[in-house]
């Protein structure tokens, strides 16, 4: 199919969370004409998340605690962050949190910050901690991305992107019900993790993880995709509701069968405070022992899951970050601390994604990325707070770099048509299904190499078995290019998850439940023909020594 250049525009930003928008207003506050599309409404993924009580965004509390506040990140990274990354991501975070407010977005600040509860999750001390409300971003980024011109495109997906003389020039897009391609000077990728590669997930459906394929065709790497948050969420009621962490001290958790899932622990309050002080699954605590039980009652009855009931000193002395938790599960869902509630885990958030550079280059040039799409910055494990600074930070670098490479290099001449293999998977929802199963039974908390080499032989399986077929629907094909990038990407990531065989941060392996110090690689993966392939990163215990 050959299609042709509807729009054009100095930089072009796929993806409207946090991080798109922010890439957006940094590149037309530096003069550019952009375009923000995005396959969901404005304001959408993971940022604007509906199942979830807010956004934390922490950062160091002054300027002598960013070193601190550094060294946080590259301990709870467990050897996975890069440093130079989370350097520049830190000393970031203050000028984007000023920023944001001298545009009038509201924060809202913890009546009594040195509650313990403002401990950010797997830190070791407070921060500065700040709450950005949904409504006060909405109405402010709205005004601001009018007041500086960005033409705003929901309902348009990403399908390809264009390459002229070795730089990204373009994208070819589904919005609405028509194909279409975009001339730019730059592009900026912010569409997000991969949580939609997962049947059970604390995502919303746009959140599909074809930018990071996307990103890989177009010559960049993905890092550390081993990593992904899983977190605990509601079965029932108010399906794919966040658990809120913090509440776990003050529980009971009993399985299809009625018994405490920890009655066989001695030291079970332990593990609950412990588990109450971090939201995702993760191998190096104690509280593994918590999220263990919680996957096999959940193996057991998947519907039902571990049903949660609060003890009475949760009502004697409320901390004030679960009063407002429970004040917003009240709002929004008509729940009480009353009601018990079954929950099991989750899908949730990408530690890893493509591999940038701390201004957003992906290293192809005119492609920029930022927010929970790439990876780097965050290691094995990571902060509570930091995916929004990520946003805040990293979306603002990219957006400021797209501007300055389309300043200096204009825009390719776009003579003639897009060549575009417009092809439909007639199945494709029925093999996305498949994917999904395959991706929540290999991928999730619990990995073994066996089902993850099954896992990968299943998705292989689905791949090669696509039939394809000439249409012009434009739904379909977009479906179905979203597909392909899903069902390779899938693979990728179980490719990782196999070859990292220790556990380490979120990642765990219980044919291999330790960590092992000799595996302080990150994984890279980079595109070789048409086949993406997994290797590890030199031994970074070893590039250290020679820095030395």
């Amino acid at each position: 199919m050959r299609l042709k250049y509807s729009r054009h525009c100095d930089v072009l930003v796929v993806g409207s969370g946090i991080a798109g928008i922010m890439a957006a207003l940094a590149a037309a506050v530096a003069g550019r004409s952009v375009i923000l599309a995005s396959s969901g409404p404005v304001f959408s993924g993971s940022s604007f998340y509906p199942g979830t009580w807010g956004l934390g965004l922490i950062g160091p509390e002054n300027e002598a605690d960013q070193e601190d506040l550094v060294q946080s990140i590259l301990e709870v990274g467990c050897g996975m962050a890069d440093e130079a990354m989370v350097r520049a991501f830190v000393a970031g975070i203050a000028p984007a949190i000023e920023g944001v407010k001298a545009m009038g977005v509201q924060l809202k600040a913890a009546a009594d910050q040195n509650q313990k509860d403002f401990i950010p999750c797997f830190d070791r001390k407070h921060r500065s901690w700040n709450g950005l409300l949904f409504d006060s971003m909405r109405q402010v980024f709205s005004r601001k991305m009018e007041e500086s011109g960005v033409e705003q495109l929901p309902g348009c997906e990403l399908l390809q992107l264009i390459k002229t003389d070795g730089r990204v020039s373009g994208a070819v897009v589904c919005c609405g019900k028509e194909l279409t391609a975009i001339r730019c000077g730059a592009l900026v990728l912010a569409t997000g993790g991969y949580g939609g590669l997962f049947r059970d997930r604390l995502t919303t459906d746009d959140v599909a993880g074809a930018g990071q394929w996307l990103a890989l065709e177009a010559g960049a790497e993905l890092v550390n995709l081993e990593f992904m948050q899983m977190m605990p969420g509601y079965l029932n009621p108010c399906r794919k509701t966040i658990f809120n962490e913090k509440t776990f001290r003050y529980t009971r958790l009993t399985g299809p069968d009625g018994r405490d899932i920890l009655e066989n622990e001695p030291d079970r309050q332990a593990l609950l405070e412990c588990r109450s002080t971090h939201g995702p699954f993760t191998s190096r605590l104690i509280s593994r022992r918590v999220d263990l039980a919680m996957v096999k009652a959940a193996q057991a009855a998947p519907e039902q899951g571990v049903t949660v009931t609060y003890g009475p000193e949760i009502r004697e002395n409320t901390p004030e970050f679960v009063r407002t938790y429970f004040d917003w599960l009240w709002e929004k869902k008509h729940l009480t601390m009353d009601d018990p509630v079954q929950i099991a885990p989750f899908a949730h958030a990408a530690n890893g994604g493509v591999r940038i550079d701390p201004n957003g280059f992906t290293g192809v040039p005119g492609l920029f990325a930022c927010g929970e799409v790439t990876g780097g910055m965050h290691g094995a494990d990571r902060i509570g707070g930091l995916s929004t600074a990520n946003g805040l930070v990293f979306g603002r670098k990219a957006g400021e770099s797209a501007a300055a490479f389309a300043a200096a290099q204009p825009v390719p001449r776009a003579d003639g048509p897009v060549e575009f293999d417009a092809r439909i998977i007639p199945d494709q929802a029925e093999r996305r299904r498949r994917m999904q199963d395959v991706m929540s039974e290999c991928g999730m908390v619990v990995r073994t190499g066996e089902a993850l080499r099954q896992g990968m032989e299943r998705l292989a399986q689905l791949a090669d078995g696509c039939a394809f077929t000439e249409g012009d629907d434009a739904t379909q094909i977009a479906a179905s290019r979203r597909l392909w990038a899903q069902l390779h990407l899938a693979q990728a990531i179980l490719s990782a998850q196999c070859m990292r065989t220790e556990s380490r941060g979120s990642h765990y392996r219980a044919d291999y439940p330790e960590r092992n110090p000799a595996m302080e690689r990150r994984i890279l993966v980079r595109l070789e023909g048409s086949t993406a392939r997994a290797a590890f990163e030199q031994n970074l215990a070893e590039e250290r020594s020679e820095k030395q």
